[in-house]
């Protein structure tokens, strides 16, 4: 049988399994469908609850102005699909193409796609995690119990980590007028995603808010009562913070867990797949009936030097989903590549903070419009001499300029005037980045290189 003959067959009567049934899986799934594949539809999920939006959770959800009941998806069409909820998959054998639930079924599929995303990076100490009052923030059930707290009269609220996530959440909880302390082992908030230059900004706006910021600390350890409710937390410094709520915002760790000894290049920084979203197997040869798309997938670029990226953004997951739809049910020679440029956006503080690109790769930062003292501007940043992504705070309307120039690969500094006189005589400054050597909140993780067959691979768990 040849290829295309197979591929009509598959459209028509083939078995496809999707395990992750959140936002990328969704898609993925509606997407087949659109594109006229007829045969047998599986979702598979962890959670019991139908697709939610995440976004909202630590924004309308923690205000309240919204339920995390009333989160799900919009639908784009009816799937036609046998749902599998609150049954996580446990194992996959590539060989038999079977994908092992918890339950003890198995699922057969002709093609596969793993949409399983990441979780909330738990606290280090199980026995402190489980003190009543500390929480992580990832899911709708997160969300909602976070939510019901922060109700209950809390008296202060302790954040840990300082990235999008956790200002977000310290943001929610002064604008219910809750006292909170953000403890953040880096030099200021998004430095690591933004660079010291907008975390300067970004740590102002904590301060002018009322957030009792610490910066340049980690917390060693949380203590709990007789009753086993968290009451305070010890610092790096010898300070102590008393709290009877406290969020572990950490970062995400990637649920890669149930595919150990698959023989697919799976690991603690995700799936490894090419361009197309075809899994590589741990031998670096790319499959042909699995798939991967959303933030568990980890994919090369072309406009960042073919690097492999992981991207923990929302239109990210939808663009590659629908790539990944498209080439499960299509011959090769009609796939499309996965090209889609990162964007991401974040509401704190009353600040609509957007980037576009790859900030973090930048060695250099420009502010092109507006003003830093403002926290209102755009700003730029390269690498190697070109445009690798841009940041605005309450300027968005830049944004789109600034993805072309990252698409055409325009040169940095950008040659051009601007149509701001305040930014006329600005010169490039450091962005500074944290020493990608020196270890942050939660893992860290040592790659020797980019092949998905390297097994060289340490995860050391950092304390805090």
């Amino acid at each position: 049988m040849n290829g295309d003959s197979y591929v009509e067959r598959l459209r028509r009567e083939g078995r496809i399994v999707v395990v992750g049934a959140s936002l990328a899986g969704l898609r993925a799934a509606e997407t087949l469908r659109e594109k006229g594949f007829t045969g047998s539809l599986t979702m598979v999920g962890d959670e019991p609850h139908e697709p939610y939006d995440r976004p909202p959770l630590s924004k309308q959800v923690l205000l309240g102005k919204a339920s995390a009941e009333h989160t799900a998806l919009p639908r784009r069409r009816d799937l036609d699909a046998e749902w599998r909820l609150g049954c996580a998959a446990t194992g996959l054998d590539m060989a038999a193409r079977k994908v092992m639930l918890a339950d003890g079924d198995e699922l057969e599929y002709d093609r596969l796609l793993i949409a399983t995303g990441v979780r909330a990076r738990p606290w280090f100490h199980p026995a402190e995690a489980q003190l009543d009052g500390v929480f992580v923030l990832r899911g709708r059930d997160d969300a909602a119990r976070l939510h019901r707290r922060l109700e209950d009269g809390t008296r202060r609220v302790l954040v840990i980590g300082a990235g999008f996530t956790g200002s977000e959440i310290a943001s929610a909880c002064r604008e219910r007028d809750l006292p909170v302390t953000v403890a953040e082992r880096g030099a200021s908030p998004l430095v690591g995603a933004l660079g010291g230059v907008i975390g300067e900004v970004a740590a102002g706006m904590h301060l002018d808010h009322g957030v009792d910021l610490r910066c340049g600390v980690m917390v060693t350890a949380l203590e709990g009562d007789a009753a086993g409710r968290v009451r305070a937390a010890h610092l790096s410094d010898g300070a102590t913070v008393e709290a009877d709520v406290v969020v572990v915002s950490l970062g995400a760790t990637r649920n890669t867990e149930w595919l150990a000894g698959s023989g697919l290049g799976a690991g603690p920084r995700g799936i490894a797949c090419d361009a197309g979203c075809r899994a590589f197997d741990v031998r670096g040869i790319v499959t042909d009936d699995v798939f991967v798309a959303g933030d568990v997938a980890r994919s090369p670029h072309p406009l960042f030097g073919y690097q492999f990226l992981s991207l923990e953004h929302w239109g990210n997951a939808v663009a590659q989903a629908e790539i990944a739809a498209h080439n499960m049910i299509s011959a090769s020679t009609d796939r499309l590549p996965h090209l889609w440029v990162p964007a991401f956006w974040s509401s704190q503080f009353g600040v609509n903070i957007k980037s576009v690109g790859v900030p973090s790769m930048g060695e250099e930062i420009l502010v092109t419009q507006g003003s830093l003292e403002e926290r209102r501007f755009t700003a730029v940043y390269g690498h190697q001499g070109r445009v690798i992504g841009a940041v605005t705070f309450d300027h968005g309307r830049w944004l789109q300029f600034y993805q072309r120039q990252i698409e055409s690969v325009a040169p940095f500094p950008p040659p051009y005037p601007t149509v701001d006189r305040r930014s006329e005589g600005r010169k490039p400054v450091p962005a500074a980045f944290p020493d990608p050597s020196v270890p942050t909140h939660g893992p860290t993780v040592s790659v020797s290189g980019y092949s998905p067959a390297d097994q060289r691979i340490t995860f050391t768990p950092a304390r805090a």
